[in-house]
């Protein structure tokens, strides 16, 4: 469309608006691409006319605790986002062999996806490993990608 505008002088902002919702549309209905569960991703696919198609939930998988080895100190972290993208805030704890609160931290982020905040939590929790002077960690956190 710009280019049309530059070499045609003729620009119809409703036409090209129109030409651009409607190839859009085309794309993404042909598609076997899935949408995030997001309001956003929503807005934009439905301003667009694109049918939705949302990833499967997935079954929850049953998860516990388990205290680390002697020596070592286990980390887990994880993070808090308040829409997409929005205010987020990551944070850990650091727990001895018996389960002994040996510190923590936590951090407000700017605007951020859960990927992003989740990878500060990770970078946070080494910075302040290595700042206690801790050498053997074990992190655990609740994003499969960034473990």
């Amino acid at each position: 469309m710009r280019n049309y505008a530059r070499f045609q002088d003729n620009i119809d902002v409703s036409r090209d608006i129109s030409v651009i919702k409607d190839l859009t549309c085309l794309v993404g209905n042909s598609s076997k691409a899935s949408m995030k569960n997001y309001m956003l991703d929503f807005n934009v696919i439905t301003f667009f006319g694109i049918n939705t198609r949302i990833d499967k939930v997935l079954h929850p998988l049953l998860v516990r605790w388990e205290f680390p080895s002697l020596g070592w100190v286990k980390i887990n972290i994880d993070g808090v986002v308040r829409g997409y993208p929005s205010l987020a805030t990551c944070g850990g704890i650091f727990r001895g062999s018996m389960g002994e609160f040996i510190g923590g931290f936590f951090s407000f982020l700017d605007v951020q996806t859960a990927l992003i905040f989740e990878f500060y939590g990770v970078i946070y929790a080494m910075e302040e490993a290595q700042r206690m002077g801790l050498t053997s960690v074990w992190l655990e956190c609740d994003f499969s990608l960034v473990c």
